[in-house]
Order: C-alpha cells, then structure tokens, then sequence
C-alpha cells in the first residue's frame, strides 16, 4: 500500500477559517451549511436558502457580511414592492435644474433578498441583471455595482401562503440552493439558554477587509482540475439530461458553477486540486436543485 499525500497550497490555517468559526458560534449546529455559503461567496456566486422562517437565514446572511467587511443592506421583499425600490430612482433637484440619481439598496456590496418569493415576478426580475452583468440600468443609464457583490436570498417555501415561484431564469442566477433545518438538540438548547444569537450577530468585528476578497476568489480560481475530474463533470451534466427523472437537464452554466464551487471547497480545505469528493459535497446543493427540475410523481 502507498500512502498518498494530497497537494496544499500552503500550511498553516487558512484566511478564512476565523470566518469559519466565528459565524459557528452564531449558526450554532450548522458548520456545513456555513462553510457551503462561504464556497458560493468564494466562487463568485450568488446563495439561495429555502427553508421556513426561524431557522437563521437572515443572521447568516448578517453575520457573513460584518465579518467578511462587506457593505450590506437588506431589501425585504414583499407584494407590493416595485423595481424601482431595488434599482433606485431620478428624483429632479429645482435648485440645480437637473435630475440626481438615488442609487437603492442593490447598490451595496452584499445584499440580502430576504423572502425573495413574497414579490411579484416583475420585481423580482429586477436583480436579474445585477446578479449576472454586476450592474443595472435605469432609464437608460448603466451604472457598475460595487466590488465585490453578492446576494443572498432567502425564500420561504413554496406551498406557504403568499408566494411566487422563481422562474427558471432567476433560479439560474444561483450558484447554490441551500436548506438550514432545524438544530440538533444540543444547538437548540445551547440557543434558549443564550437566549437568541441575532444580538451576537451584531457585535461581529470584520476578520476580513472587503478589498482582499477578490484577491482570494482569484487563488480559488487556480485550483488544479485534472482533466479525469472534468470528465466526471461532463458525465454528471450529460446525465441530468438523460435522466427522466429530470424536466430539464444541467445547462453549460450550471456545469462551470458546479466546477467553480467544486474549487473553492477544495481551496477551503487547503488544497491545490479538486477530487471528486469536492464535486460530491457541492453537488447536492448546487445548480442541479436551482436549475434541473425533478419531474413530479404521477
């Protein structure tokens, strides 16, 4: 037998697992689900969380963004939200003759759509060109979003009262679809004794200045993928749309944001190369739940 020694890129604990372990102590019980919003973020991505309310999906997003140093606002998205309250508006000054653009709250470096599948399609189609371009126009004039930018979107499923299905085309803007669920015993007990971790949330300090992040998200992208792992890529991806089982396959995208994901959990672990255990831990919670639809029972 001969023992194999996996490539690092270096020794030592990585950038971001204070990240890692702080947000830990927020989320309590949910270190895989936290180190799976960091490898979205990492990747360039933007992160999808489905789950009922209660669960911590806000101060997740919260508690990323104070400690990775990100500017953030929260757009709570509801019926009778419009397009305009997420792009912003020209308003006209009378004192300079001319009109003056007021960015809205998309104009921030983080930005959590929290319950995204409360408002109406229309204005959900609002954040479709920011998500994919990282900019937005409005009548007329584009203007960039600032660096980096991610979003974080909450929703509440489906079969609750008072929601609108993502279409495809939104659903396509996500790198991952995650859940939380509910805590294990110990973290739900550790939590009525602490009396709630929101307030903690907000005493976070930045680990991380928001200026290095795209120097990381740059070192993910040149994790090694030997040409065996894309073969099992392409193989996953052609299956999806073979499959019955599924309405519609994994598009091209999807298969580079499955690769992308796939590098920054391997990056996470310290290594230099994707395995195929990499592409395991993405896959579930990847684009094949935002994009490929299983078809329905009957």
């Amino acid at each position: 037998m001969f023992a194999v020694t996996l490539p690092t890129l270096a020794t030592g604990p990585r950038p971001l697992d204070p990240v890692l372990a702080a947000a830990g102590r927020i989320i309590l019980g949910k270190d895989r689900e936290i180190r799976q919003a960091v490898a979205c973020l990492l990747a360039g991505g933007h992160l999808l969380i489905e789950d009922l309310p209660g669960v911590g999906k806000t101060t997740l997003a919260h508690a990323l963004a104070r400690l990775l140093g990100l500017a953030f606002s929260r757009i709570q998205f509801t019926s009778d939200l419009l397009p305009a309250d997420i792009s912003g508006v020209s308003i006209y000054e009378r004192q300079r003759g001319e009109f003056r653009f007021l960015p809205g709250p998309v104009f921030s470096q983080l930005v959590l759509a929290d319950e995204i599948n409360r408002a109406t399609p229309k204005t959900q189609s609002a954040l479709l060109e920011a998500m994919e371009e990282r900019q937005v126009t409005v009548e007329g004039e584009t203007r960039p979003l600032p660096e980096p930018f991610f979003v974080i979107a909450t929703q509440n499923p489906s079969h609750q009262i008072g929601t609108f299905p993502l279409p495809e085309s939104q659903l396509d803007r996500f790198l991952m679809r995650i859940e939380l669920g509910y805590p294990d015993r110990n973290a739900e007990r550790a939590l009525l004794t602490a009396g709630g971790q929101r307030a903690l949330a907000d005493q976070l300090e930045p680990l991380l200045a928001a200026r290095d992040l795209p120097a990381l998200q740059r070192e993910v992208t040149t994790v090694h993928a030997a040409e065996p792992l894309i073969d099992y890529v392409q193989a996953l991806v052609e299956a999806s749309r073979r499959d019955p089982a599924f309405q519609h396959g994994l598009s091209p995208r999807a298969g580079l944001a499955l690769l992308a994901a796939a590098r920054a959990w391997a990056w996470l672990d310290g290594r230099d190369m994707v395995l195929p255990d990499d592409i395991q831990a993405v896959l579930p919670r990847s684009p094949a739940i935002a994009c490929a639809r299983r078809r329905e029972p009957g």
